[in-house]
């Protein structure tokens, strides 16, 4: 398990933090209103609310701003089982599959629950030097409960070569 991990959850600990994270490194997602709710080792949940920037003609929450507060779920498992590991570790998302069940109005919030299953992975990816994938499911839900919309997002992880200096 990545020893980091609390350094990496003090950085984004504060919405203004967080905020600030997203401006800086995914604008469409600090302009949509991507908000983390909860980070621990095990599980990760963003939430995005209906409002007239994220909406679409039908009157919810655009899909694919559902498919990034799902994606950002996943996505900062990942991160936080490669922050400033040794070797650094390399994350990329090459699937994402969707189905949505109900209208997205008001605050949705997505949960994956796959935190030890990514870190375990990690550790895999480290040891074998070989790129290793994991598919995390995010669940979102609306105010009432309800499931809204589900996604499995594949992430897969290498280690990154350590460079050997010469005689």
């Amino acid at each position: 398990m990545n020893p980091n991990f609390n350094n990496f959850r003090k950085r984004l600990a504060s919405p203004f933090a967080f905020s600030m994270f997203l401006f800086a490194k995914v604008p469409s997602a600090f302009f949509a209103g991507l908000q983390l709710e909860r980070l621990t080792m095990e599980e990760a949940a963003t939430s995005v609310k209906y409002k007239w920037f994220n909406r679409n003609p039908f009157n919810s929450v655009y899909f694919a701003v559902l498919s990034m507060a799902a994606e950002a779920s996943t996505g900062i498992l990942g991160m936080s089982a490669v922050y400033k590991r040794e070797p650094s570790v390399s994350l990329l998302i090459v699937k994402i599959e969707g189905s949505f069940m109900k209208k997205a109005i008001g605050k949705i919030v997505f949960t994956c629950a796959d935190g030890l299953k990514i870190q375990q992975v990690v550790e895999e990816a480290i040891a074998t030097g070989e790129s290793k994938s994991v598919a995390c499911e995010s669940v979102g839900k609306n105010e009432m409960g309800e499931i809204v919309a589900q996604f499995y997002c594949t992430w897969s992880f290498k280690a990154r070569s350590v460079a050997v200096s010469g005689a």
